[in-house]
């Protein structure tokens, strides 16, 4: 078997890669949708893909592994791998999970990080408990929820005098130097004010209190806190049985580990700390977990590399006393597929992944072989058929563009 062409498609947001064989086999794969743009990234790496084995995959990726990088430019990458195992699985007609060892479990936890509301009125302690209680009575029944606040989110952007020094605000009391409410448009190490740190912890409270021990709370609150700050949150919470602090130092778009200074706020404090879906490749994990500079890592398998790359990685950090939990939450349904395949293989550090959403509902009516209802009480059921186990079906033709129009042919 032999690739003969490879292909991607922008279907709604999301960047759809298709693998195609001279065998009349094809594997498909996805980026998260916000990267529409990494189209002529994954186009690049066709010339050194074609003419060879797909399910060789690991003699494929050694030629285009290296030529990746930090988040966003894993993503090429990660998509055809994906499509490799896709490939992989179809020839064997065995699931991806029986490729990558087979499955520990036949049913994987995913938590809620996706499954979004619009925020109902300002930022207040009363209306994020709100929230939470809305993702708390969701019919997928999630045992962990994420939120963000502080930096990750509108929190910091909203807030007046959140941070020291000197930053502009409009007639409004908005920060008018800031634009997007995501992290990686704030400045990153500012100092928060007391005012803002009290607020930010009356926040949490509050959500701990609306939702009681009977769902988890995972903390979204960077990337760009610095040091003295996330181990002020780490110990403040220490008594909330809090699931983890994700990202406070570097992560999402953050081209660099840190590790040391994670290692600085984990070894003072009990409440779990965790970072890693920016981060490419195993190697740039190394230092992270040698040092258990972190209790939780988050790789995306969208993003590290791939699903072999992380399970390499979830099995390292087991040695290591590490827990893992993927992020995932806009890789699609493509995405969700690879997740499932991939969690099924991962030892006992295994917490659970991000549950994935799509860019628009109607992905759902593209998308054959999901089971349905996708999750329930929080657990999604591995299926058994090859591959990936999901195809998109002659529905999804209508939502290409002209210029994709021979996506499937």
């Amino acid at each position: 078997m032999k690739i003969i062409d490879l292909k991607c498609a922008i279907i709604g947001k999301s960047p759809v890669i298709r693998i195609v064989t001279d065998e009349g086999i094809s594997g498909f794969g996805q980026t998260e949708w916000a990267k529409s743009y990494l189209k002529p990234f994954v186009l690049f790496y066709k010339p050194l893909i074609i003419g060879e084995d797909p399910t060789n995959v690991e003699k494929v990726m050694s030629k285009i592994r290296r030529l990746g990088a930090f988040k966003p430019y894993g993503a090429a990458v990660s998509a055809i791998e994906v499509a490799l195992w896709d490939i992989a699985g179809k020839a064997a007609n065995l699931p991806i999970y029986k490729l990558l060892g087979g499955k520990v479990r036949d049913r994987v936890l995913v938590y809620n990080g996706g499954i979004r509301f619009p925020f109902e009125g300002k930022d207040s302690p009363e209306n994020f408990a709100k929230d939470v209680l809305k993702m708390k009575n969701l019919k997928e029944g999630f045992s962990i929820i994420k939120q963000g606040l502080s930096l990750h989110g509108r929190m910091a952007t909203n807030y007046k005098d959140y941070f020291y020094g000197d930053v502009s605000w409009d007639n409004n009391g908005n920060q008018s130097s800031f634009t997007g409410g995501f992290s990686q448009n704030l400045p990153h190490g500012a100092q928060i004010t007391e005012k803002g740190f009290n607020y930010t912890i009356d926040c949490i409270l509050a959500m701990k209190e609306a939702l009681g021990d009977e769902v988890g709370l995972a903390l979204d609150l960077g990337p760009g806190i610095n040091p003295s700050d996330a181990l002020k949150f780490a110990r403040a919470v220490e008594d909330l049985n809090i699931m983890w602090l994700e990202d406070m130092i570097t992560g999402d778009y953050t081209p660099y580990v840190l590790a040391d200074l994670y290692r600085d706020v984990t070894i003072n404090t009990s409440t779990p700390i965790h970072t890693g879906e920016q981060i490419y490749l195993r190697h740039n994990f190394k230092d992270l977990i040698d040092k258990r500079a972190v209790n939780v890592i988050g790789p995306d398998p969208l993003d590290v590399g791939g699903l072999s790359e992380t399970k390499w990685i979830a099995e390292y950090a087991d040695m290591n006393g590490i827990m893992i939990a993927p992020h995932g939450t806009i890789d699609g349904l493509i995405g969700l597929a690879a997740q499932v395949q991939l969690a099924a293989t991962l030892p006992k550090n295994y917490i659970a992944f991000e549950y994935c959403v799509p860019c628009h509902d109607w992905w759902y009516d593209i998308i054959d072989g999901l089971p349905n209802p996708i999750v329930k009480d929080s657990y999604i059921d591995v299926w058994d058929a090859p591959g990936l186990g999901v195809s998109f079906n002659d529905e999804a033709k209508k939502y290409l563009k002209e210029e994709d129009k021979d996506f499937f042919e």
